[in-house]
């Protein structure tokens, strides 16, 4: 394995650990960030949903955006760019209403908070995408899954991590620290060369590269892109749901002692961490991306329905089923390789990276539903109407995944006949 490699491998692990931590913090700091803006006891949900949204509908565009850019320019300006715009906004993030009356008088304090988020959500976007797509085009496909592992399982440490820092810190410091931790990386960025498979295709100029539109023109691009998105879902509901708002959702499930996010976070993460491990290897032992994706899709579905029915009353109880929900939720790097090895390479840079933030961006809708329908049918019941429908598509969409695990990486995406992608 050569040193560029290896810096490319280290420099996406830690480029998703940093945009983790960020990306985290919300959740971590919405309830302590939003009594000290003065936000109400009875409005924490529904403000808290609000900002949430903001954030998400900035990765959806940062999802099209870098993936764009990845595509036309290179894998390594993806990354230079996303981790640039998110450290800032991170740190402008840790001064909402304090940036003085010519300011505050003009934007609320909670919409500077959503302008922020949103800022962003829309640099967050390009991390995940960008360092999947480069660290597979850069290894063979029989050591893809260890490197993508290697990405994810350093990744979802920075949650960990996140929920430590908040310990010893206050909210606005958090989102200066995670600002300042994007800037440190952007050093590393400087070494990284771009794979050798985009540089040849970049030199034919007339193959289109980035065209998102490409995705809605051949029914076979649109369905391999919908299922990739849509057998997701179940993780981003699983943490913009049942952990974000565990502290509302804990007491109507009967747990008699306090619930807090950043606890819940903590056990999540930490179920992420190890369960991407586990998944990345149960992949790479079996010579199945599917059937790994699998059992930890129907592994997730299990899990929360044991969190919605299960009777849970202690606080050790709900944490330890919060660790295995996230536990196999873990197959968020596979998705993502998945989503990376179905497109050829003119595409594979917009897709890897507006697939997650897509799967992240459905969390908008989901909360939409989830605060319309919580107080005819309450925290609980709106939680598990929201997961059934996000169930019912999950499970539609793996039965029409492709398996990629032996793919080439090296061919283009065309409006002539697809290239095989697989069995």
């Amino acid at each position: 394995m050569s040193n560029n490699i290896r810096l490319a491998i280290l420099v996406a692990a830690l480029g998703y650990f940093v945009d983790v931590f960020d990306l985290i913090l919300f959740t971590i700091l919405r309830q302590s960030s939003l009594r000290d803006l003065g936000v109400s006891e009875a409005d924490l949900v529904s403000v808290g949903g609000y900002l949430l949204n903001a954030q998400m509908g900035g990765f959806l565009i940062g999802g099209i955006l870098w993936g764009v850019i990845g595509d036309k320019i290179g894998r390594i300006e993806l990354l230079f760019g996303s981790i640039l715009l998110y450290s800032i906004g991170n740190i402008l993030n840790g001064f909402v209403g304090q940036f003085g009356p010519g300011v505050d008088a003009v934007v609320s304090p909670i919409d500077q908070y959503a302008l922020l988020r949103f800022i962003t959500g829309v640099g967050l976007a390009g991390e995940i995408g960008g360092g999947i797509t480069l660290v597979a085009e850069l290894l063979p496909k029989e050591k893809r899954g260890y490197g993508t592992t290697i990405v994810v399982a350093t990744g979802v440490a920075g949650a960990v991590v996140a929920a430590l820092v908040y310990e010893l810190f206050t909210w606005r410091w958090v989102y200066i620290i995670g600002g300042i931790l994007g800037l440190g990386l952007l050093f590393l960025r400087l070494s990284v060369a771009d794979s050798g498979i985009f540089k040849a295709l970049a030199e034919k100029e007339h193959i289109a590269r980035g065209n998102f539109l490409m995705l809605f023109t051949s029914w076979d691009r649109f369905s391999r892109y919908m299922n990739c998105i849509l057998v997701g879902v179940p993780i981003w509901f699983s943490l913009g749901i049942v952990v974000t708002f565990s502290p509302e959702l804990a007491p109507a499930l009967g747990v008699k002692e306090p619930v807090t996010a950043v606890t819940s976070v903590f056990w999540f993460y930490l179920g992420i961490t190890i369960g991407s491990v586990a998944n990345g290897l149960i992949s790479q032992w079996l010579k199945s991306r599917k059937i790994a994706i699998g059992i930890f899709l129907f592994g997730t579905l299990a899990m929360l329905g044991i969190t919605f029915h299960a009777p849970i009353s202690s606080l050790s109880m709900f944490y330890t089923v919060v660790f295995f929900v996230g536990f196999f939720t873990a197959y968020w790097a596979m998705m993502v390789t998945v989503a990376a090895e179905q497109f050829g390479t003119n595409l594979r840079a917009t897709v890897a990276t507006s697939v997650p933030n897509f799967v992240r961006g459905a969390t908008v809708p989901a909360v939409l539903v989830f605060t319309t329908l919580k107080p005819d049918l309450g925290i609980v019941g709106a939680a598990e109407v929201v997961g059934l429908v996000v169930a019912a598509l999950a499970i539609l969409a793996f039965f029409s995944l492709r398996e990629t695990f032996h793919l080439d990486l090296d061919y283009v995406e065309t409006d002539a006949k697809p290239a095989k992608q697989g069995a």
